[in-house]
């Protein structure tokens, strides 16, 4: 199995920073996609950033292109979400996920991850 830990939340004011991190452990080589996801109360678990392991492909929610760079270090099993020039609607849960599932391209929708972390709270306040 894999298990997935995420750390780096917490509250920022606009125009701020965070850097979430995810760390894989178990059998964390059986993994083909990671990405993030982002929930508030009473909403759906959106898709914001992913990558596919292997090729590197990275696909990105449009509300967050140009502020929000999904990484990874192979070696550490983990990656990496950097959020700049943060607004308050970015404010949300942020779910760590993978894919152990072959993708060609990097999943986007939720059903096609099937290993979540417990997630990490984000605040932006303005």
């Amino acid at each position: 199995q894999v298990q997935l830990v995420e750390s780096g939340g917490g509250l920022v004011q606009t125009g701020g920073s965070l850097r979430l991190s995810c760390a894989a452990s178990g059998r964390s080589f059986i993994i083909y996609s990671m990405g993030w996801f982002r929930q508030t109360p009473g909403k759906e678990r959106d898709f914001v950033a992913g990558f596919t392991w292997g090729g590197g492909s990275t696909a990105y929610a449009d509300s967050v292109k140009g502020r929000f760079t999904i990484s990874r270090d192979i070696a550490m099993n983990s990656v990496y979400l950097q959020m700049n020039s943060l607004k308050p609607e970015d404010t949300a849960v942020y779910y760590c996920a993978a894919a152990t599932l072959y993708r060609s391209s990097v999943p986007t929708i939720r059903s096609e991850y099937n290993v979540w972390g417990q997630g990490t709270q984000v605040t932006v306040s303005s």
